[in-house]
């Protein structure tokens, strides 16, 4: 018995000396993390202690317990009783910390016992969040998990959050995503303090929401006929005589209660959006007479339409305001958020100013350009918004033309958007494409999914989301935007997401200034091992190798070849005679190395500590002036 005993001891020790020698890895940063000696390890005797006759603070102990219960492999007792030593105490201020805020929280941890204390259930829920990092990576698995010590490292954290948006957007139009997979995600959102969940619900590729009252949009809208692949950027055949519309799919308004209770039990809002006047052909599919045209389109399933189609409402035709009543309606009284997103994106005014009705229009209220027609629109649908008790925000495109008298702006075609509507007192959620745009490629081209366009995990991190020209006040905060013409499952939603938008919870939560962008990664890192202990497939783009043409003086093509990587001190290995480079092969010394007469391609790979870390990229070098890394 004292054998077995001091092997368990020294097991221990040995593995609290481990943890003493890192600084816990939390994503995001904290406002203050200050390390003391000593460890609290979980036990079967550990209780979690909530206020007396505070429903909110009960909940959030038994939500805690259920946290833990799975990986540690026993149940945690939920009590009222004060414990002195061992405990993990959830705890409201009785007198509200003004620092604090409605967010924050203090974490306080020692050898006897942990104390999270906040002002309000956000707060000890986000304290919890912390507290589970604080944990090994096992903590995060789906089932037990044995022969590991649950220490928690002792610190005194004080935290809240920079910004009171933080955000990601799931378009769940161009591919329907079931209502476990939205769960699934609004988990992993809270886990690193993301408080606003978008909904992108009807595009051109499916109308995803029931309006009980207009049944025609889920029978009609929500489908399409089956193709497979990504589109936007590679066509998809279009719809073939008599081809049933079998793809797609819709939350009833039971389903959508249902997430919306999941998400604020996680202290999350969910936020719909109905993209129009543009973007609507799932909307126009259910009913024709909406477009100019008036033309029977099918819902589509990816084809590029390049404009011959109608997909933007008809100002003119009272029955579009009239329709968008009863679809506003039920939104807003299905959607406790305070707001409803009306897209206003990229709205092709060609069909409008070939309309007569819509130039009839634009004659008499004395509008000059199409933008203004937009304006116009965009207002009548914020009285229709405000008439439900809700605020309207959209794209940056509504700022053209004239901006409804109290929207908010997302500005995602960069930040101009958004300056201008603040310098004009407006409210901003800054979303530029170059910083959060989650379907963006991120590393190689030549090794991710099909897409357009570039975001690297650096372009996140480094984002500052407050111009210097504009009251910060008025910037509510970002979010991070995955659409899905490319991505098609849960998986690939995953890998898009992660560990993008770590870099963006700790843009939004954390201080300006906030770290390094190396100290940064090195956290990822660590988080790698919570993904894989949860089974989220992530993105290792940033160890993978960068090829890039140089052009030398004189030359008209490119004659040498850059490699690189998103990471530092990693080896890279090539080869240009088509064998597999390995840690014989050349190695890269950081000068752009000549590309050798008859050379048709290069294979590059990445090595860290003398063991391949990045996939291996095979690149023909005529394909290098098509993709740009």
């Amino acid at each position: 018995m004292k054998r077995g005993f001091l092997t368990a001891f020294f097991s221990a020790t040995i593995a609290f000396a481990g943890m003493a020698q890192q600084a816990p890895q939390l994503i995001p940063q904290p406002v203050s993390l200050k390390t003391k000696p000593g460890h609290f390890v979980l036990g079967r005797q550990t209780t979690i202690v909530v206020p007396a006759g505070n429903a909110e603070a009960k909940k959030l102990g038994d939500l805690l317990a259920g946290m833990l219960a799975t990986p540690v492999g026993h149940t945690f007792v939920v009590t009222t009783v004060p414990k002195q030593t061992g405990a993990i105490r959830l705890k409201l201020n009785a007198v509200r910390d003004t620092v604090l805020g409605e967010e924050g929280y203090q974490l306080k941890s020692s050898a006897k016992g942990i104390v999270i204390s906040a002002n309000d259930g956000k707060g000890l829920f986000y304290g919890i969040q912390t507290l589970m990092q604080l944990l090994p990576p096992d903590i995060e698995a789906h089932k037990k998990i044995t022969g590991v010590t649950w220490g928690i490292p002792a610190v005194d954290i004080t935290d809240y959050p920079r910004f009171g948006w933080r955000g990601l957007m799931l378009d769940v139009s161009r591919h329907f995503f079931p209502k476990q997979v939205v769960e699934n995600y609004i988990d992993e959102m809270a886990k690193y303090k993301l408080n606003t969940f978008h909904m992108h619900l009807a595009d051109d590729e499916g109308w995803r929401i029931e309006i009980k009252s207009l049944p025609e949009l889920t029978k009609v809208g929500a489908w399409r006929v089956m193709r497979t692949g990504p589109f936007g950027l590679g066509p998809q055949p279009a719809p073939k005589p008599g081809e049933s519309a079998t793809y797609g799919g819709f939350y009833t308004q039971d389903d959508m209660r249902e997430m919306i209770k999941y998400a604020a039990d996680r202290y999350i809002t969910i936020m719909p959006e109905i993209d129009v006047p543009a973007h609507s052909l799932a909307l126009i599919a259910a009913f024709p007479n909406l477009s100019c045209t008036k033309l029977q389109y099918p819902v589509n399933p990816g084809s590029p339409f390049y404009m011959k189609e109608d997909n933007v409402l008809c100002v003119a035709n009272d029955s579009t305001y009239l329709i968008l009543d009863k679809i506003f309606t039920e939104i807003a009284q299905l959607f406790p958020c305070p707001y409803i997103h009306v897209g206003g994106d990229e709205a092709y005014k060609g069909f409008w100013e070939k309309d007569p009705k819509d130039q009839a229009l634009m004659q008499r209220e004395g509008l000059k350009t199409s933008a203004e027609l937009q304006s116009y629109f965009e207002k009548k649908v914020e009285q229709i918004v405000n008439s439900k008790g809700k605020k309207l925000i959209g794209w940056d495109e509504i700022v053209e033309g004239g901006l409804p008298p109290s929207a908010t702006v997302m500005s995602w075609r960069g930040i101009e958007g958004g300056i201008a509507a603040a310098k004009q007192g407006h409210q901003v959620v800054m979303t530029p494409w170059g910083n959060t745009y989650l379907d963006l490629y991120q590393g190689s081209p030549f090794l991710e999914p099909h897409t357009y366009g570039q975001l690297w995990l650096r372009d996140c991190y480094n984002y500052e989301p407050v111009p210097d020209s504009v009251d910060a006040k008025l910037i509510l905060g970002g979010q991070g935007n995955l659409w899905t013409e490319s991505v098609t499952d849960e998986r690939q939603v995953q890998y898009m997401t992660w560990p993008r938008a770590m870099a963006l919870s700790e843009v939004f939560w954390s201080p300006k200034e906030k770290g390094t962008l190396g100290t940064f990664i090195k956290k990822v890192e660590t988080h790698f091992k919570r993904l894989d202990a949860a089974n989220i497939k992530y993105a290792k783009s940033i160890y993978d190798p960068l090829v890039e043409g140089v052009k030398m003086p004189g030359d008209t093509v490119a004659t040498r070849l850059r490699l690189d990587s998103q990471v530092g001190n990693l080896d890279i290995y090539y080869t240009f005679d088509t064998s597999i480079p390995d840690a014989f092969s050349p190695k890269y010394n950081g000068t752009p190395v000549a590309i050798p007469i008859g050379a048709g391609e290069i294979k590059a790979i990445t090595y860290r500590n003398g063991k391949p870390i990045g996939r291996e990229v095979d690149i023909l070098l005529k394909d290098l002036v098509k993709k740009k890394d």
